[in-house]
């Protein structure tokens, strides 16, 4: 199952069938866990070549978006764009729906890689990025989880219909995974990241269900970014 979610969310070459993309819900924490290792080796490396740390939390980020493609970038634009720039919920989800990118995404993506590079930057500044990261990565892969076994899908023929629903079970365990990593990596300032991205996630949540009726592909992925954001900033601020 960690291999599918590393398939599904990641372009880490591995050999996944795809099968299984439902069934490894629970792993998908995990498969962020990695990523964020990728990158803080990305982030070490620089810093020990004597690369500034705002340079270093650049090349950081870079490695965390070449790892999974971009692909929870893309959603959290897709919905800002459809949200925001659709009259009623048809237009919302075909704008949704196009590969185009407009005024709305642009700025929420600007603004978000904004936010994670100064919180990375602040993080390699007090010598905590491996805990920074590998919380926030493990933490915001959960909501993904959530949304989708918990709010109905907006599409009756949208992938996120076709794929099926995680199981209560797959959400507890995907949850206790995120959970343990966190608060191995970064302790008890685990606990108060995971209540900011729970209610930040149902707010999310509740969000799409007025804008759409619903949640989409693009909407697990806005929620995994706008968890990871508030992991990042909850963290630097009590450090």
């Amino acid at each position: 199952d960690v291999v599918e979610a590393l398939g599904l969310l990641t372009r880490i070459p591995v050999n996944a069938s795809r099968n299984r993309a439902v069934q490894s819900a629970w792993a998908w924490p995990i498969a962020g866990v990695i990523v964020a290792f990728v990158a803080v080796l990305t982030g070490w490396i620089a810093t020990l070549l004597g690369v500034p740390p705002m340079m270093a939390a650049a090349l950081t980020l870079v490695t965390q978006i070449v790892a999974t493609g971009a692909l929870h970038e893309d959603g959290l634009a897709d919905c800002a764009d459809g949200f925001w720039g659709g009259l009623d919920r048809a237009k919302r989800l075909a704008i949704m729906k196009d590969s185009r990118i407009g005024t709305y995404g642009v700025v929420v993506l600007v603004l978000s890689l904004l936010l994670r590079w100064s919180a990375i930057t602040i993080l390699i500044e007090q010598h905590f990025l491996l805990g920074g990261l590998v919380t926030a990565a493990a933490l915001s892969r959960v909501p993904m989880v959530a949304l989708m076994g918990l709010v109905e899908p907006a599409r009756p023929d949208g992938l996120s219909h076709s794929v099926g629903r995680p199981t209560h079970e797959s959400l507890l365990l995907a949850s206790a995974a995120a959970m343990a990593n966190a608060m191995l990596f970064a302790g008890f300032a685990a606990i108060p990241v995971a209540v900011i991205v729970a209610g930040l996630s149902f707010g999310t949540a509740r969000i799409a269900s007025q804008k759409i009726g619903g949640q989409t592909g693009d909407v697990l992925g806005a929620s995994q970014q706008i968890a990871e954001i508030a992991a990042l900033v909850t963290l630097v601020s009590i450090l």
